[in-house]
Parts: structure tokens; C-alpha cells; sequence
């Protein structure tokens, strides 16, 4: 959808997405783990029944994304975007391409969704490797559609979008690297810092186009207009980078206050007893003797 809500939706599935890859990223690093996540285990060692099984991570996805192609074909009610052709029109024109690449991309990460549920709960091994691949296939075909969303826009439109590209391809390509390299602690952290960036990113693209403070719409053919929306951009580089240190930070504080409250019993020193009718004093002592 072509609309504030439209954009707000996926702008806050990718930052919630984001942050919590950020609490994954931090805690993952705080305890020195060699894969960001940790493979389950064959499931003929798994005590749990198979609807715990599900992943909630690609439940997630399943629904976000379900629900965004929903309103892509029929929001606002009584409309419907179901037919791709006119075929009353004798040149047949393609009808509704914005709307189609949105559910193209909802497509793409719907899929990511049903193989993390089909690799996580329904095979006797995890295929992390697949997972990972569908997940940068996903970021890869966003890339490519953002690249011809643009075309016929205007200038505001063009630089918003390319600057939204940048993130989303680094995000990609971290994701394709992480399918053969995946115990890189900075590769986890660029790809969740881009994460933050694009989802961010995205979020100040509905302020721009939709609800801008000011109540004046920016100006496509205002080469300062056009010059501030990389000012913001940079801007947003460091924004992500503040989230994911704070983030650090808070699960650096959890997991200290965490480590300190462990305490096992056998390491902890035991006074020697001193009472004379101690009996493990007097077994001491027929030992001694």
C-alpha cells in the first residue's frame, strides 16, 4: 500500500525485528558463543511435543507478512487487487505495481517464515544452513524491488529509496556470508546495525512522504531538501549504532546481575567445625589417630 500505514507496517516489523536481534547479538557476545544461535538438538533427543517445537521467530513472520499481503489486495475495504491484467483493455496493461511488488517482497519473507517452522519443528535435523539462505533470499529480492520501485518517481522519492537500499544490501550480504561463515561476532553486529538502520529508516520515510512535522511537504525539486534527506540518513547510521551499544549495555548489566545470583554450593569454602561433640570433628580425629 502506498500509504502511511502501508509503510509503518513493515517499518515496525523490521525494528522489532531489529531490537531483538540486537538482544541476541549482545547476549550471544557477552557469553563468548561461537554461533549466533545455538542448533537444536536432533529431535529424536527433544522431550518437547511438536506444537512447542514451532519457532516464534518464524510464526512471527508467518503472520506479519500474511497479513500485510491481506491488506495489499483488499485494504481499504472494498477494494480488490486480486487481478494483475485489464483484460478489458485491448493492450492488456498490468494493473497495480506498487501493490504487487509489496506482496512480492511480504511473498519472500512469508516463505523465510514457513521453512524456519518446517526446519526448526518438523525435520529430524535443523537446517540452519537453509534457513539462513531463504532468510538472505528474502533481503536480496527487497533489494532488487526497491530498484525498480523507483522508476517513474520523483527526485524525493528516488533518493529516499536509494538510501533504503543501502542497509537493506549490506543486511543481504552479511546474511549470504553468514550461510557459509556463521561464527563472525562482526558480521552479527553489522548485520543487526543495518537492520536498525533500515528499519529506522524506514519509519522516517512515512514522516517524510506522509506526515511530515512541519505541515509542508518536502520539496522534490529542492536541491536542499534533497541534501538534508543524507544528512538525516548519516544521522540514522549513528541512531542505530546508539541503539545497539544501549542494548548492549542493558543486556551487559542483565547479564552480570544474572551471574552474580548463580551460586553453586559445592565450590563455596566450608569452615572446619570447632565444636568438641561434633561428630565429623571426632571422625577427624579417629582418622588423624
Amino acid at each position: 500500500m502506498g500509504t502511511l500505514l502501508g509503510h509503518l507496517m513493515p517499518g515496525m516489523f523490521f525494528l522489532f525485528y531489529s531490537l531483538y536481534y540486537s538482544v541476541l547479538v549482545s547476549l550471544a557476545l557477552l557469553r563468548e558463543q561461537r554461533l549466533l544461535k545455538l542448533p537444536l538438538p536432533p529431535r529424536e533427543k527433544r522431550r518437547q511435543r511438536w506444537w512447542q517445537l514451532v519457532p516464534l521467530e518464524g510464526v512471527v513472520k508467518v503472520v506479519i507478512t500474511t497479513t500485510g499481503i491481506v491488506a495489499e489486495f483488499f485494504y481499504p475495504p472494498g477494494v480488490n487487487r486480486l487481478m494483475m491484467v485489464d483484460w478489458e483493455d485491448p493492450q492488456r496493461p498490468f494493473l497495480f505495481k506498487d501493490n504487487w511488488q509489496h506482496i512480492t517482497m511480504y511473498g519472500f519473507f512469508l516463505f523465510s517464515g514457513v521453512v524456519d517452522i518446517v526446519s526448526q519443528s518438523c525435520q529430524a535435523r535443523q537446517k540452519m544452513k537453509l534457513e539462513r539462505a531463504v532468510e538472505a533470499l528474502a533481503f536480496h529480492v527487497l533489494v532488487l524491488l526497491m530498484a525498480t520501485h523507483i522508476e517513474n518517481k520523483s527526485a524525493l522519492e528516488i533518493r529516499v529509496h536509494v538510501l533504503f537500499m543501502v542497509p537493506t544490501f549490506l543486511v543481504a550480504l552479511v546474511l549470504t556470508i553468514e550461510i557459509w561463515v556463521p561464527d563472525q561476532p562482526p558480521l552479527w553486529v553489522l548485520k543487526t546495525w543495518m537492520g536498525l538502520v533500515l528499519s529506522n529508516w524506514m519509519l522516517q520515510l512515512c514522516v517524510i512522504m506522509y506526515a511530515p512535522p512541519s505541515g509542508q511537504p518536502w520539496r522534490a525539486d529542492s536541491p536542499m531538501d534533497l541534501a538534508f534527506l543524507t544528512i538525516f540518513f548519516c544521522w540514522h547510521l549513528a541512531l542505530g549504532a546508539a541503539v545497539l551499544a544501549a542494548v548492549y549495555a542493558l543486556c551487559s548489566l542483565w547479564h552480570r546481575r544474572g551471574s552474580s545470583c548463580i551460586e553453586v554450593p559445592c565450590t563455596r569454602y566450608q569452615p572446619c567445625p570447632t565444636d568438641p561433640s561434633n561428630e565429623d570433628l571426632e571422625k577427624l580425629r579417629a582418622e588423624a589417630m
